[in-house]
């Protein structure tokens, strides 16, 4: 059977950095995102008798070998398992912005390929239980799974039970936006999971990270269920803040800035001074998410134009939960 799914990439508001469980991918600390509809994965999963081994192709180009195809195989298996299947699988997989840039690009793809194998594998999940097979791919992909406004809840369970994505509000709830700058399309040197255990073993302020991220994320719920701009910004970008301080602490230092993001973060404070809100986040990456209201879209985007080592911008508003499409990849 062939199944295709389309997921959003989730930018977060409040990180998630560091894991409690490696293998089963539950993180030290909740997280609170947006999905963007401006960044998707698409995704066909076709599992047959016909297939000698698990095929996989992003974008265009077949992987036989290496940590992406090993993970994904890894993850076709949990759904081979609770599926109750044997089947070999080949999956086509599409990226409509770049891969491991720091665009939570593993996020919509771990997100698109447990739906659509799911469906493939015969089984009809609920978005509770494909959150928890997608965090296995990818902490972030519990959250894409959503639509709109999403909590990752860390849980307290060792079996992971009870960590998964929740909507906290939906894609229409409010003007918030964000315009994804990006400044390098190479992929990262230090990939996520390598930075968060490197961090954790690390950093001597690690500890202090997780003593303040709940109450960032209370801040932002809040912020959001009240439509509070500025608290959410805020909040929000000092979080992002926190956590790369906590990269930058490690031994050896991890730092994914390069001169465009900090021309882009030191812009966007001064046109907060000038009267303009915005706030910046960044995840483990060079690019950076600027927050802003949908009156603001414009303004800012045209004094984009004027920073150099811009290599695109992307805007994106909140959107939908990953769904299943009748298109297929092959």
């Amino acid at each position: 059977m062939k199944a295709t799914a389309t997921a959003n990439a989730n930018i977060a508001l409040t990180k998630y950095w560091g894991k409690r469980d490696k293998k089963l991918m539950l993180p030290n600390n909740g997280s609170v995102s947006m999905t963007v509809d401006g960044m998707h994965t698409k995704t066909t999963v076709e599992f047959s008798p016909s297939y000698e081994k698990d095929i996989f192709i992003i974008n265009g180009k077949e992987i036989g070998e290496g940590n992406a195809y090993d993970k994904t195989v890894k993850h076709l298996d949990l759904i081979r398992e609770k599926a109750g299947i044997r089947e070999k699988a080949k999956v086509m997989t599409e990226n409509n912005f770049p891969t491991a840039a720091g665009l939570a690009s593993s996020a919509s793809g771990f997100a698109a390929i447990t739906l659509a194998a799911s469906k493939a594998a015969g089984m009809n999940l609920d978005k509770r239980e494909l959150s928890i097979i997608a965090r296995r791919g990818s902490g972030s992909a519990s959250r894409s799974i959503e639509g709109g406004f999403v909590e990752w809840q860390k849980g307290e369970k060792e079996d992971g039970s009870d960590s998964y994505g929740v909507q906290i509000a939906p894609p229409d709830h409010w003007g918030f936006r964000m315009i994804a700058v990006i400044t390098s399309t190479a992929q990262k040197k230090v990939k996520s999971t390598a930075g968060m255990a490197q961090t954790v073993d690390t950093c001597p302020y690690y500890k202090d990270w997780l003593a303040t991220v709940q109450g960032d994320i209370d801040a932002v719920k809040q912020g959001i269920a009240d439509k509070d701009f500025t608290r959410v910004g805020s909040t929000a970008e000092y979080n992002a803040l926190k956590m790369h301080a906590t990269m930058i602490t490690t031994k050896p230092p991890i730092i994914y800035w390069n001169d465009a993001t900090m021309r882009i973060m030191h812009s966007v404070m001064g046109w907060r001074d000038s009267g303009l809100e915005s706030y910046f986040t960044m995840d483990a990456g060079p690019q950076v998410k600027i927050m802003c209201l949908e009156k603001d879209v414009g303004e800012i985007t045209k004094r984009l134009k004027d920073i150099e080592g811009i290599e695109d911008v992307v805007l994106c508003k909140p959107g939908e939960a990953a769904r299943l499409v009748d298109d297929h990849l092959f």
